[in-house]
């Protein structure tokens, strides 16, 4: 601060020595800004989760239905238990990511570079159907889960590596803008793939006009080899964008937390993040409206099918749903840097409930681009908002357990587990609803009951989940304001750390 000859008695350093010492790992560097490329190669990293999600959460249920041919209950307990065992091992992959050591190439990158050839195989054999049929309800299954394990190691260190790209919270925000616009890009993709090349295989002229009832699906061969042909594409599409990342992301140690022999242990963290009252507003907010989202992405192309004559359209409204998602993410970003990210989260998830109605009750062809259209603000909203405002979460915690390190995995895997565990419930349930509505398997005609059902599915059961997480969003107490002040909190607590390290 004064000039180098002032005081006799003053603290002085070595000039042969660093102004910041390396750590054990590595050069701890207070800017760390990140360059355009490693953004971008971040953001890439997290499209190939999404394209496949995109791909099951419109397309596995029909798929199980009319094409693997399973019946409504089978399928119901398919996509719950499955999202209900991913849910499950959230926690348990977060809890060994803890216990993970630093290596050459980081601690979480390890995990997801490691598991993704294992992921694409399991990707592929759950859109391929077997040559029996007794024990098809075990295949699915099966793969289902473990597919929810692999995909659980790739994406719990990849949310979690935000936190240890960069120190500055701009820089943080920026990168989760760039990921939250190659996501939902990679949602766009998965969805372009999977309905264009599927598309054929589920509009209704392929029906028999003799007998509405006929299965129009049932073993057909040409049905099974596209569903095939569309796994290929998007598991070659995780390979290389997994490669893209590992070569142009460099995960960095976390310079902002006291170096310190006593580590809490990860019982004790978890009750501590448990215990943290943003973390558990934000957690239970986003929980019902991802639920709502789920429920439309997964209802949407029967509803288009069965309930709106739209089967010739659908992976088109798919499409613009998508697009216009993908180019209100700069919009979304600008607008929470404007007026903060809580009231982002109100105007963009709001938008969506007028639209979803206005689909039900005026199911026409010029209505479902409109409202495709609006839809996709709000569904940008719902994916950008809840990653933007974790890391806020984190730092806010972070200062009020300041001993508490590395685990950050802890808020990442539990955010997912929730959020995971309801969506599994709501699919199963909303599945079971079709069965108990008397839906025929691979028919080309659903009685007026299951399109009664999925009428609501699409609208007001949605709209219901929305509101209440929005309710709780209300709650959330970490305004503009307070995440300013925590900013100049953890700077000035970085300060004394390095000032520490140099005159200890």
């Amino acid at each position: 601060m004064g000039a180098q000859g002032n005081s006799a008695g003053k603290l002085t350093k070595p000039s042969s020595e660093p102004l910041f010492p390396k750590t054990s790992q590595q050069q701890t560097d207070l800017s760390q800004k990140l360059s355009l490329c490693s953004k971008l190669c971040f953001a890439i990293g997290g499209a190939p989760k999404e394209v496949a999600s995109s791909a099951t959460a419109f397309f596995l249920q029909i798929y199980l239905l009319d094409v693997a041919q399973i019946n409504a209950f089978q399928a119901s307990m398919v996509l719950f238990i499955g999202k209900a065992w991913g849910a499950v091992t959230d926690p348990i992959v977060g809890f060994f990511i803890t216990k993970s050591r630093w290596t050459k190439i980081g601690r979480l990158m390890p995990w997801m570079v490691g598991c993704t050839p294992f992921l694409v195989v399991s990707y592929f054999y759950l859109w391929f159907v077997p040559p029996f049929s007794e024990g098809r309800f075990i295949w699915y299954l099966g793969f289902y889960c473990l597919y929810q394990t692999l995909i659980t190691c790739f994406h719990v260190p990849y949310s979690a590596l935000t936190m240890f790209l960069s120190t500055d919270q701009k820089e943080r925000d920026s990168a989760t803008a760039y990921r939250m616009t190659m996501e939902v890009l990679g949602t766009l993709v998965g969805a372009a793939i999977q309905g264009q090349i599927v598309a054929s295989a589920h509009t209704l002229k392929h029906c028999p006009t003799h007998n509405m009832s006929a299965g129009y699906l049932g073993n057909s061969s040409g049905a099974e080899i596209v569903y095939m042909m569309a796994a290929g594409v998007i598991g070659g599409v995780f390979l290389i964008c997994t490669l893209v990342m590992f070569l142009g992301v460099k995960e960095r140690d976390d310079p902002y937390a006291p170096k310190t022999e006593k580590q809490i242990q990860f019982f004790q963290a978890f009750i501590l993040v448990m215990r943290h009252g943003p973390y558990l507003t934000l957690t239970a907010a986003f929980l019902f409206i991802t639920v709502a989202i789920q429920l439309i992405q997964s209802n949407f192309v029967l509803f288009c099918t069965y309930a709106a004559d739209l089967s010739e359209h659908f992976q088109n409204i798919v499409l613009t749903i998508l697009v216009s998602a993908v180019i209100s993410i700069p919009l979304w970003q600008w607008f929470l840097q404007k007026f903060g990210k809580k009231t982002a989260a109100f105007c963009g998830i709001t938008w969506i409930m007028p639209f979803t109605m206005m689909l039900v009750f005026i199911p026409n062809v010029v209505v479902a681009y409109v409202v495709a259209v609006s839809s996709g603000l709000s569904v940008a909203a719902s994916l950008l908002m809840p990653w933007s405002m974790l890391p806020d979460v984190v730092d806010d915690f972070r200062l009020a357990n300041p001993y508490s390190r590395g685990h950050e995995a802890i808020f990442y895997a539990f955010y997912v587990f929730f959020t995971k565990f309801a969506a599994g419930i709501s699919l199963g349930v909303s599945t079971l609803c079709l069965e108990f509505a008397g839906y025929n398997t691979g028919a080309c005609k659903q009685p007026a009951p299951v399109v009664y059902t999925l009428k609501l599915l699409i609208g007001a059961a949605p709209v219901a989940f929305i509101v209440t997480g929005l309710m709780i969003l209300l709650f959330y107490p970490i305004s503009e304001d307070v995440r300013l002040r925590n900013k100049r909190r953890r700077l000035e607590s970085c300060s004394l750390v390095y000032i520490t390290l140099i005159y200890r």
